[in-house]
């Protein structure tokens, strides 16, 4: 977590919040809520509607009618199955408009509430932060329940709780209560709150408190907007949107507030059900013991959420497979994934079950999209290294030793470093050159699954590749202020040697190699050794979150344990496509 509200632009009201009793109570009896939620829905979708309609930014028309105070007022005691729609919605809007940062989401046109927020007012979230950020506000701004998971405790020995080898377990809950709280202040509360570790908690475990989040099934309509995803190296991303053929788009937040969408894919990793690693949906809940005012708001109470049994689409199939459940936890890789009689990687099997039971790859849209994804990412990576060549740390020394681990730590390191996102960048890159090469296998092979229909597919995802590599420009100022420009496919090159340091000149951070492009970085003999010292690290697409890393320039040149690996992965996918370019379509007959 990094970052916080910026206090001055607002006065904080002090937020009141209540610890939830480990038992439930009866459900507060509610008349006449559906027709105002549904009114209340309808307002907010027809503004909605208006706003996406416009080609430019242009004064709102209409809004969604809500309480003209900052205070969090609760006029709903539980959450439907509307209101789970309508906040999907609400993150798909987001999700689809062009925001580029937190903040500018939430005061952009993507955002249907946006009128109820006054000018100066300043959001912010990490990744970590930013499905506890969406979800409160929404119901927020609809006057619905809200709880939350304040503390948890490791479950075993840990160096970071963020990082734990067994997952952690809920040790606090807390229900924010109706009228008083300012819900900024309480969106305050939450980034100073979630971290990572919130989310590492394995499926099954209710005890001694329940999680905020169930593990859904993986199918359609189970697998929506607003579903959260969690990379158990210390990422998460909210599901935005899913395709027809079963491709999840999310969007995900970074310690310096910048807002990025991607393709669900291998940069989210498997991991044992402990870690409790993939996708989550929030718990239905209801607000029990409160009173109800006149005027129909809620006070008091506290939230109940609804325990696993209780939930139609909760499965542990995401951990065990969807076959019989092995013995043993530690077993869990042994779990298959079968769809029509056929074993699937698992990757394979969540794209096919939400496509509908089948699997079915376009190669000439999948390399263009792909290619358009990372160039997206390269450009959100200009903004992070823009961000700290603003803050001026690059013209600070170089520490003695890196951080304990690169890849988690905080202070100026997480906000200004970019080892994380660097390493999820490499993996993109390394998927699009390994899925021409599955394509390519599949097209030999005649497999049915690959909708082709052309006569040379080598020659025509390669022309799609230079078609949309060509799209691409990426640029930066140097340190004297002269501006430096390239394309997708110097960007590849330049790949893993862009450096991670924030430490370094600018021109380090995006890999020059060109005198006449580093002449202007200023860094002096020592910046230069440790840069070249941390080339291994630079060529590791793994995060190893659990892995002391605290490594002087001395033991980076001594290759000690841990310290990055000697060659890089291949990305390169022109040259592949160039050497099977007589490649000859198959004739097989697989089909699912």
């Amino acid at each position: 977590m990094t970052g916080k509200l910026r206090p001055e632009l607002y006065r904080l009201v002090p937020a009141q919040a209540t610890l939830d009793a480990p038992t439930a109570s009866s459900t507060v009896p509610v008349s006449g809520d559906d027709v105002i939620r549904a009114i209340g829905t309808i307002v907010a979708l027809f503004a909605l509607v208006l706003c996406c309609a416009a080609e430019e930014v242009l004064p709102v028309i209409v809004t969604p009618k809500v309480n003209p105070s900052s205070l969090y007022i609760v006029r709903f005691d539980r959450w439907t199955d509307a209101d789970e729609r309508g906040f999907g919605e609400f993150v798909t809007s987001i999700g689809e408009s062009d925001c580029a940062t937190v903040d500018r989401c939430l005061h952009g046109i993507g955002n249907p509430f946006r009128a109820s927020d006054p000018i100066g007012i300043y959001f912010r979230s990490d990744c970590a932060d930013l499905p506890y950020v969406l979800r409160f506000y929404y119901a927020w701004k609809r006057g619905l329940p809200f709880a939350y998971v304040s503390n948890v405790e490791p479950r075993g020995h840990t160096r970071d709780i963020r990082y734990t080898a067994r997952g952690n377990a809920v040790a606090e809950r807390v229900t924010v209560q109706g009228g008083g709280a300012s819900g900024y202040a309480t969106m305050e509360t939450l980034r100073g709150t979630i971290s990572s570790a919130t989310f590492r908690i394995h499926p099954d475990l209710e005890q001694p408190l329940p999680q905020d989040f169930y593990s859904p099934t993986i199918q359609p309509g189970s697998i929506r907007p607003g579903t959260v995803i969690y990379d158990p190296n210390g990422h998460l991303a909210i599901v935005y949107r899913v395709e027809p053929d079963g491709r999840i788009h999310f969007l995900d937040a970074h310690p310096d507030n910048a807002l990025t969408r991607g393709y669900y894919d291998l940069r989210f990793v498997r991991a044992s059900p402990g870690m409790g690693a993939g996708f989550k949906n929030w718990r239905p809940l209801t607000l029990v013991g409160a009173t109800r005012s006149a005027d129909g708001t809620f006070s008091g109470g506290h939230v109940v959420v609804a325990p696993n049994a209780a939930i139609a689409g909760f499965s542990d199939e995401q951990f065990f497979g969807n076959g019989p459940r092995p013995a043993d936890d530690s077993d869990w890789r042994q779990g298959a994934f079968t769809l029509n009689g056929q074993s699937m990687d698992y990757y394979d099997y969540v794209r096919a079950r939400l496509a509908g039971g089948q699997l079915a790859f376009d190669p000439i849209r999948e390399v263009r999209d792909m290619v358009d994804s990372n160039c997206a990412d390269l450009h959100y990576r200009a903004d992070a290294v823009t961000l700290a060549a603003a803050a001026g740390i690059m013209n600070a020394p170089e520490p003695s030793r890196l951080p304990p681990n690169i890849y988690g730590t905080e202070g100026d390191w997480e906000t200004y470093s970019s080892p994380s996102r660097d390493a999820r960048l490499k993996t993109a890159f390394k998927e699009v050159r390994d899925s021409v090469q599955r394509f390519m296998a599949m097209y030999q092979a005649g497999d049915k699954r690959l909708k082709y229909a052309g006569q040379n597919l080598a020659v025509d995802m390669l022309t799609t590749y230079d078609r949309a590599a060509a799209l691409c420009k990426i640029g930066y100022a140097r340190s004297d202020g002269s501006q430096v420009a390239f394309g997708y496919e110097d960007g590849r090159k330049r790949l893993f040697a862009m450096s991670f340091d924030p430490y370094h000149c600018v021109e380090r951070r995006w890999g020059a190699a060109d005198p006449r492009e580093l002449a202007t970085c200023r860094d002096g003999a020592a910046k230069r050794a440790w840069y070249a010292a941390e080339q291994g690290l630079r060529n590791q697409l793994e995060r190893t979150y659990d892995v002391p890393m605290g490594f002087s320039l001395a033991e980076l040149n001594a290759h000690v344990p841990g310290s990055g690996v000697a060659v890089p992965p291949d990305t390169d996918v022109r040259t592949y496509l160039w050497t099977m370019r007589n490649a000859a379509r198959g004739t097989g007959t697989r089909t699912n």
